[in-house]
């Protein structure tokens, strides 16, 4: 009876008009509570908000990279770099639609981190299981989402920074294709790969979010087809591979198998990612107030030369019809797991521990990276949970500007599973109490 109860939290999409006021101040308590005790909260923001326009109140979340006109973003680090005095673009956006910020999510220091660790200001935890990692670098994010602190949230993707973290926590997300939305009022890390992303317990409320932001419309299309990545899957933990292989299946489009993988823009990738970043940060090196060996790891692309730099751009559109035209072909998806490997364990992806493998960490945006590069929109879509009770997820790629047909796509699975917006099992007694089925 009790867990029948707790089995699922509601998205803002099923919600009555009149039920939405109450659910508004209770996931501003929520976030107060659940979302500190997992340690993903950077500041709770109690602004006014009208309830009216396309989104009616939804309340959400922002990565603290992001402008809100209301607070200074950290940056994850233990300084507060931004003295922005004007909301980013999007958030500007947001309001108008009716959207309700109700407060900032931690992250990894600069955004530099795939798993979640931040030595700076200690890592965000995974709601399903504190020992494992919850995927970065927009971790607090993908948390706060998870565990009904928010609606929606907003993050960064440069690597896989919304796509890792929605696979390591059971959500659903889209980073849409780069350069659609503006990026004023954020903290940059490479301005070639960097995108705004966003995190919601449904397509149906991703497509909310996505009219919202863009001023398009995410509407159903009467076709869709794909093309599955066999080498991704060949890389792949076998369970992650036959999960996903199920949900494709679930989803009852037609595919068709294809050889291959974007190596080489997964490698251009790292290249553009390291050049960037480091010419981005090269001023905040020396500053003792950021980890060491984050500024250790930035440092290493100053030795990336700019000849080198301009030489991995300019091969960036030849490589985008390369995938568009041998790889993707007459389809109008690609279909691959988010991670290749299980959700790691936090000791894995920490420096620090005895524990830490590079290989892991490496792992984790093996499968991300490329699209960033080629600058493809992508949405990754929880499908079940391996043997271990952690969420897995299944990447799906589409052309330029497909953002419509990925939100349609993930609503059709959506329609015939329940995979989103389950209760994460370490935040249920929370939940229950809350809900009275516990003193």
């Amino acid at each position: 009876m009790i867990m029948a109860a707790l089995a699922r939290f509601p998205d803002w999409s099923s919600l009555a008009a009149g039920e939405r006021p109450a659910a508004v101040a209770q996931t501003r308590r929520r976030l107060d509570t659940v979302g500190r005790k997992l340690h993903a909260v950077v500041d709770v923001v109690d602004v006014r908000c009208n309830g009216d326009g396309l989104l009616g109140g939804m309340p959400y979340v922002v990565k603290d990279m992001i402008a809100t006109g209301v607070t200074r973003a950290s940056w994850g680090s233990a300084a507060r770099f931004d003295a922005a005095p004007r909301a980013a673009a999007l958030i500007e956006r947001l309001e108008k639609a009716g959207g309700c910020l109700i407060g900032t999510a931690e992250m990894t220091e600069l955004a530099y981190e795939p798993s979640g660790y931040n030595a700076a200001r200690g890592s965000v935890l995974n709601p399903w299981n504190f020992g494992m990692v919850p995927g970065g670098s927009s971790s607090g994010s993908a948390a706060l989402v998870a565990s009904g602190c928010a609606f929606a949230a907003l993050g960064s993707d440069t690597g896989g920074s919304v796509r890792i973290p929605a696979s390591c926590c059971g959500v659903t997300a889209l980073k849409p294709t780069w350069g659609v939305l503006p990026l004023d009022g954020t903290m940059p890390l490479a301005p070639s790969l960097d995108t705004i992303g966003f995190f919601a317990r449904s397509a149906a409320d991703l497509a909310l979010i996505w009219n919202a932001l863009s001023d398009g419309d995410a509407a159903s299309s009467s076709r869709a087809s794909g093309v599955v990545l066999e080498d991704a899957f060949a890389e792949a933990d076998d369970e992650i591979a036959q999960m996903c292989r199920d949900a494709i299946a679930t989803l009852g489009i037609p595919v068709r198998e294809r050889a291959g993988f974007p190596r080489e823009a997964d490698d251009e990738c790292l290249t553009v990612m390291q050049a960037e970043a480091a010419r981005v940060h090269a001023g905040r090196l020396d500053d003792v107030r950021i980890d060491a060996t984050l500024r250790k790891r930035l440092a290493k692309g100053l030795a990336i030369g700019d000849e080198a730099l301009a030489r991995s751009l300019a091969m960036r559109a030849t490589l985008r019809d390369a995938f568009l035209v041998d790889m993707l072909a007459d389809a109008d998806f690609a279909l691959l797991p988010v991670v290749p490997i299980k959700t790691p364990r936090a000791a894995e992806t920490d420096p620090t521990s005895p524990e830490f493998s590079a290989r892991t960490l490496y792992a984790l945006s093996r499968f991300t990276r490329f699209v960033n590069y080629l600058g493809l929109p992508a949405l990754a879509l929880p499908v079940g949970f391996d043997g271990r009770g952690m969420p897995v997820a299944l990447q799906i790629v589409a052309r330029p500007n497909n953002e419509a047909g990925l939100i349609d796509l993930a609503r059709l699975f959506q329609s015939k599973t329940d995979w989103h917006g389950r209760i994460p099992s370490m935040i249920a007694p929370d939940i229950a109490i809350e809900r009275g089925f516990a003193a």
